[in-house]
């Protein structure tokens, strides 16, 4: 996790254009194919990376079902990717309501009003319910729904890859042991 947090805030000074914290969340669908998204991460311990979404959603129901997923960084000036393999499990709901008070309101109000990966009849309705929310919160505290709230994904193994002339590239993987050490190996390229 040390190196880890060397390289992110790296990648912070050096990838002034995008989203350093933007990760490749890959999870097994219902349907049983393997399924890749982008989404944010809001927060890394010594314990694992945390990110929030709708809980029903596809990518909620996948993790539920399956908590075996991969978490993929990119950082393209840097010329790094981290991958990491672990387990995710929802973060205490005081952890959620903690995050959401921190969220910009109208994100709140959009995380009431959509049903994440439900089929809508058009962006028209999805509007309509915002604004229906913006009404029904008017001058009010913003609860956070049942449904929404953060996962924790607890590293199993976690790769770091920089890249190298002529394709020599560095890749590092540490895989956690039985007795909760680290094992280090280097990867060919």
């Amino acid at each position: 996790m040390e190196l880890f947090q060397k390289w992110y805030f790296e990648a912070e000074e050096n990838e002034i254009d995008i989203e350093v914290n933007a990760m490749t969340l890959s999870s097994i669908s219902l349907d049983g194919y393997p399924k890749n998204r982008v989404v944010l991460l809001k927060r890394f311990t010594y314990e694992g990376f945390e990110f929030y979404t709708n809980y029903n959603s596809e990518k909620g129901k996948a993790i539920s079902k399956n908590p075996k997923v991969c978490l993929s960084f990119f950082w393209e000036k840097s010329e790094r990717q981290v991958i990491i393999k672990g387990t995710a499990k929802k973060v205490p709901d005081n952890i959620s309501d903690g995050y959401f008070e921190t969220r910009p309101r109208q994100s709140c109000l959009v995380a009431l009003a959509s049903e994440q990966s439900d089929v809508i009849p058009s962006k028209e309705f999805l509007t309509d319910r915002v604004k229906q929310a913006e009404g029904d919160y008017q001058n009010k505290r913003i609860k956070r729904p049942e449904h929404w709230g953060g996962f924790l994904v607890t590293p199993i193994s976690v790769e770091f890859w920089q890249g190298g002339a002529n394709r020599l590239h560095d890749r590092i993987r540490y895989t956690i042991q039985k007795d909760f050490s680290w094992l280090k190996e280097r990867l060919a390229p």
